[in-house]
């Protein structure tokens, strides 16, 4: 068991400081602090010492070095199991340190508050930090708030704190000078353009990338850092544990910093679709309501107004849509509320809900409410987690023009034609592969996705549609490989289509489409989603 005697504290985030200081004076541990930290703990009655007083310096460079000394850190590293190093403590006149309360300058805040990146960057608490953590086995290292509690109690009912609670305060505190660390790297990284190009044209495959771009953005070692935000309601299934973790300096606008209006707590499932969600609608600037299940559109449409949007995007298949989750880019007014109220959805997720309509749908006691910023995300890079490592890349950001589609086909596609295409080329992106999309006008109106075949995802989306099919748009996310998927789109009455195009058959399906009278078009761009 280990007992503190000396403990060093200094913090930025002075929540319970003063009750933990307290205590510690109370059990005979003299207090040792720094500038703002050791002027509360005075104010609040509480006997403190200065580092200057222990190193003999005072303060320099405007604070940038103050506990950097012999007299602290010898005090931290010594082994007290080694002679030698308690020998050379007492001809020095060095007190050893058994307790370092330390949480570092808040770099992410004070950055995004306008302040000074560099002078934000802690170094005397990360090395105080560091050193106590590897001294573990007799020095104690507190980094949060939520750690003095236990703390506290612990050496009020023992008298000292257990070797597994000091190595796991000490796992602890490696963890958060990691996290520090990563959210520096994200800062400084974001600062010279990392992940921020638009990404706005295809690349093909074998494209060369200069290389010093390639390594700045997918650099050699990769360093992540995730703080754990909540507890989740469970994982997949309800006997699988979960929970949410956000990135250690991300201060962006998405569903894991949406306000929650309503509705039951998260699951891990809700928080994939409600993200999902929230990427498709993010790609429209006119009213759109999206929705979602499993991860997969059921249903997105474009109108005058968000409640024409979310009638629209409902009849491509309701079957489907039932319990799933909605995304709307404009405010959720009553009408809409009370077209979403009259059927079960598990959630919405909005930038805004009118007063009327969010005591509409509160009256839904499980129905989840988010509010959340439709401010695009950016291009942040993706990651999947494979067996023993990530796959990383950037994301999707590709889009299309008109001026960018190559027709292929005899007869070109009329001009409506044209923005039923593009309107399906932001959509089908987000449908899981193969996919095959079916769109009149600027609503979806049968979708096919995730067979392994891209014949039965058409056959899929045009049974979905019925009789809609008839005068629709299909878009493919990657090239037709056989004439098969026109044949099936042409009996169902469709007219025309949207595809990469680059098949060694592209001559063969081309025949087909001109055989049925159907406009094509050539992306030269692929839109796989795993």
């Amino acid at each position: 068991m280990m007992c503190p005697r000396q403990a060093i504290i200094s913090v930025s985030d002075k929540i319970g400081v003063v009750d933990l200081a307290r205590f510690l004076t109370g059990m005979g541990c003299r207090i040792i602090s720094t500038g703002g930290t050791a002027t509360l703990l005075r104010e609040n009655g509480i006997e403190t010492t200065r580092v200057s007083d222990i190193t003999g310096f005072p303060e320099i460079l405007g604070g940038r070095v103050k506990t950097l000394h012999p007299a602290v850190y010898g005090g931290l590293l010594a082994d007290r199991q080694d002679p030698a190093h308690m020998a050379t403590l007492t001809d020095l006149g060095i007190t050893p340190m058994d307790m370092v309360v330390v949480n570092l300058y808040p770099f992410v805040e004070a950055v995004a508050s306008g302040g000074d990146a560099v002078e934000n960057i802690d170094i005397g608490g990360v090395s105080l930090i560091r050193a106590a953590a590897k001294n573990h086995r007799d020095v104690a290292v507190l980094t949060s708030p939520d750690q003095y509690p236990p703390v506290i109690r612990e050496l009020k009912e023992t008298g000292g704190l257990s070797r597994e609670t000091l190595g796991r305060l000490a796992v602890e505190g490696f963890a958060h000078t990691s996290a520090y660390d990563a959210s520096i790297r994200a800062h400084f990284a974001e600062a010279v353009g990392t992940h921020t190009r638009p990404g706005s044209e295809a690349t093909g495959p074998g494209q060369d990338h200069d290389q010093q771009d390639y390594d700045r953005d997918f650099p050699p070692v990769l360093t992540l850092a995730y703080r754990r935000l909540r507890r989740l309601r469970y994982g997949e299934n309800p006997h699988q544990r979960a929970a949410l973790y956000v990135e250690a300096g991300y201060a962006g606008r998405d569903v894991i910093t949406a306000d929650q209006l309503g509705g039951q707590t998260l699951s891990y499932n809700n928080m994939l679709d409600f993200s999902g969600a929230l990427n498709i609608v993010r790609e429209f600037q006119d009213p759109t309501a999206v929705l979602i299940k499993h991860n997969n559109p059921c249903g997105v449409a474009s109108a005058d107004t968000i409640a024409h949007a979310y009638r629209n995007g409902l009849e491509c298949d309701p079957m489907s849509a039932f319990g799933g989750i909605i995304a709307l880019n404009r405010e959720v007014d009553p009408e809409t509320a009370g077209l979403i109220r009259s059927s079960f959805k598990e959630g919405v997720i909005a930038p805004a809900f009118h007063p009327d309509a969010l005591s509409l749908l509160t009256r839904k006691k499980r129905m989840i409410l988010l509010r959340v910023d439709m401010t695009a995300a950016g291009g942040r890079p993706r990651f999947t987690q494979i067996g023993g490592g990530l796959l990383m890349q950037d994301p999707n950001l590709h889009t299309l023009s008109r001026e960018s589609l190559r027709v292929v086909s005899d007869r070109a596609p009329h001009e409506d034609e044209v923005d039923s295409m593009l309107f399906a080329w932001r959509v089908v992106k987000h449908i899981r592969s193969n996919a095959m999309l079916l769109v009149r006008g600027h609503s979806t109106v049968g979708i096919g996705a995730g067979q392994m075949s891209r014949v039965d995802s058409t056959i899929i989306a045009c049974r979905k549609a019925g009789e809609r099919a008839r005068g629709a748009v299909l878009a493919s996310d990657a090239f037709i490989p056989f004439p098969d998927s026109v044949d099936v789109a042409a009996r169902a009455g469709v007219i025309a289509i949207i595809q990469t195009g680059g098949s060694i058959r592209d001559g063969e399906v081309l025949e087909r489409a001109n055989r049925h009278g159907i406009s094509m078009v050539h992306t030269g761009a692929r839109n796989f989603k795993h």
